[in-house]
């Protein structure tokens, strides 16, 4: 059940007749005639101009628009705030697929600027995250009407994957091997809240996320974190059922 996303999604990466070069340089910076002096200066965040295309891509990423803690190689630039953002990591104006900086990928991208010591300390010693920068978000098959992230999640750990196994029974409950608690996944929240007891969607906090609508894998677990499978809030007290379920 190999559904992994490689710097991807082809349709999420086209450049040749879709990126930048096809639009108005004002469209992104604020000067009519951009130098090299003005280049970084945009009319808005990077993660807001990026994300009018990529929305999907900037949902589970990851994160950017903040100033990292240390120096960075000087090949993957902050911006003029000091911000790491989009294209630290991507060539906005390239032509490569991806748009990828250098010629590093996988693995060796994630080390250019991360210790290896970074990745030891999580669970899956960063195999989830080595794999991409963003987790996939189409041209994943559909099946057991499970959103593509949760798919992504099953490709390790369902049977025959390499992670903790979990598995998802008919009903689309999954049930967890590490004997955490067990929730159904792939129904379509605004079907389920129409039926009382639960919170609207547009009152959960942005952390919840519910691709295509539905509840998957990404809608109680972060999908990029140093910590894999780090949950989108405390359950302590079931404080985190209590997000979605008004009862």
């Amino acid at each position: 059940m190999a559904i992994f996303f490689m710097a991807s999604a082809s349709n999420a990466f086209k450049t040749r007749d879709f990126h930048p070069q096809n639009t108005k340089c004002t469209n992104c910076h604020i000067s009519e005639k951009v130098t090299k002096e003005n280049a970084n200066k945009l009319v808005a965040n990077q993660e807001g101009l990026c994300g009018d295309c990529h929305a999907n891509a900037l949902k589970v990423s990851h994160p950017s628009g903040f100033t990292p803690n240390r120096s960075l190689p000087g090949s993957y630039p902050v911006d003029w705030k000091g911000d790491l953002t989009c294209s630290t990591c991507h060539q906005v104006h390239g032509s490569e697929h991806g748009l990828l900086r250098g010629n590093r990928s996988g693995r060796d991208f994630c080390l250019a600027c991360h210790e290896e010591s970074f990745f030891i300390k999580m669970a899956d010693r960063g195999a989830s995250i080595h794999l991409t920068g963003h987790l996939a978000a189409g041209s994943v098959g559909k099946s057991l009407e499970l959103d593509p992230f949760s798919m992504q999640c099953l490709s390790c750990h369902a049977e025959n994957g390499q992670g903790p196994l979990s598995t998802v029974d008919s009903r689309g409950i999954v049930r967890h091997g590490s004997g955490s608690g067990n929730h159904p996944i792939g129904m379509r929240y605004g079907e389920s809240m129409g039926k009382g007891l639960y919170r609207k969607a547009t009152d959960l906090p942005p952390g919840i996320l519910l691709p295509e609508g539905k509840v998957g894998c990404i809608s109680c677990h972060v999908g990029y974190s140093k910590i894999h499978g780090a949950l989108v809030a405390s359950n302590d007290r079931s404080s985190l059922c209590m997000e979605c379920h008004d009862i």
